[in-house]
């Protein structure tokens, strides 16, 4: 079954994230975002896509943007977190 979630960022340049994944398979099969660096989400995107959700939330989970405590990356594992607890 597909399950998907529109998360709303925080501390980021991207407002929001709608990630769908597969609960059968446990892979992510969609992902958008509003907001943010394009290319650098376009990458996101083609790196996270058909790839297990719990190893992609592993290695994004904490990476922070400069200053800042979070980035784009942080807030896609807050995003798999908000998911996985929705269930």
């Amino acid at each position: 079954m597909i399950k998907t979630h529109t998360y709303s960022c925080n501390g980021t340049c991207s407002r929001s994230i709608e990630l769908s994944y597969d609960t059968d398979t446990n892979k992510i099969v969609d992902f958008t975002i509003v907001g943010g660096c394009n290319g650098n989400l376009k990458g996101i995107k083609a790196l996270i896509l058909n790839r297990d959700i719990d190893e992609v939330h592993d290695l994004l989970k904490g990476i922070k943007c400069g200053p800042r405590p979070t980035s784009c990356p942080d807030q896609i594992a807050h995003a798999i977190e908000e998911l996985k607890s929705s269930i």
